[in-house]
């Protein structure tokens, strides 16, 4: 089953083919569960004007924020960005173009998109800023916007243990916006923790299947904490 084997060496080999203009969807909430290799292997080639799809644009020295150090980042679509100064600098400096989407279209814009679904209606956003100049339509006595879907020219995750196959586990509320957004890429890149043999894992606990996954690389993770709390108790 060699072909079926989605494992590369390298992070070169595991983000080839990026290029500038590019738009790149990445999961993680916050640091939690954020492609944090990956990343820093995007700042590494120098790769420009990316849009980046993402809940967050991390904080100023971790996660996404390294790439808006050498202003990588054209544009970011984000639900949260108030963990970041660089950002708001950049935004308020008109460096960086930024589209706020709330949570929960973001998520179902990423899952649609990976489901061939091009656009849906939702409530979320009628009558505010977010729906300005949107197709709007009436369902049962409710108003709708109409939003586009999204699908990215890579899709970079972070997940827990995956098989050679890419059928992958996330833990716990490092799943958040990964499995989202591994549907959505033309190609998906996941980094793991563990990578075990085909078999080992049990299928009924598979987040991601290996058919979304085009390239697969283990990892050393720092697992930063973005905001420490230390109890009294």
């Amino acid at each position: 089953m060699a072909g079926l084997d989605k494992v590369v060496s390298s992070y070169d080999e595991a983000m080839e083919g990026l290029e500038d203009g590019m738009t790149v969807i990445a999961g993680g909430f916050g640091l939690c569960g954020i492609p944090e290799n990956l990343i820093a292997q995007i700042k590494k080639m120098g790769t420009k004007d990316l849009t980046f799809v993402s809940n967050n644009a991390g904080v100023d020295d971790f996660g996404l924020g390294l790439l808006l150090q050498d202003q990588q980042v054209k544009k970011m679509i984000s639900s949260y960005v108030g963990e970041n100064k660089l950002f708001e600098k950049q935004l308020l400096e008109g460096i960086l173009e930024v589209e706020l989407t709330p949570q929960g279209t973001l998520a179902e814009k990423m899952r649609a998109g990976g489901a061939g679904i091009p656009a849906f209606y939702t409530a979320t956003g009628y009558g505010t800023e977010v729906g300005k100049g949107k197709d709007t339509r009436q369902f049962n006595g409710r108003d709708y916007i109409l939003e586009e879907s999204i699908v990215g020219d890579f899709a970079i995750v972070k997940a827990w243990k995956a098989d050679r196959h890419g059928n992958a586990i996330y833990r716990l509320t490092a799943q958040n916006f990964n499995p989202m957004a591994a549907t959505a890429g033309k190609i998906t890149v996941m980094e793991v923790e563990e990578i075990v043999e085909p078999g080992e894992l049990d299928p009924a606990q598979i987040h991601t299947p290996g058919i979304y996954v085009n390239r697969l690389i283990q990892g050393d993770f720092e697992k930063r904490i973005e905001q420490r709390t230390i109890s009294d108790a």
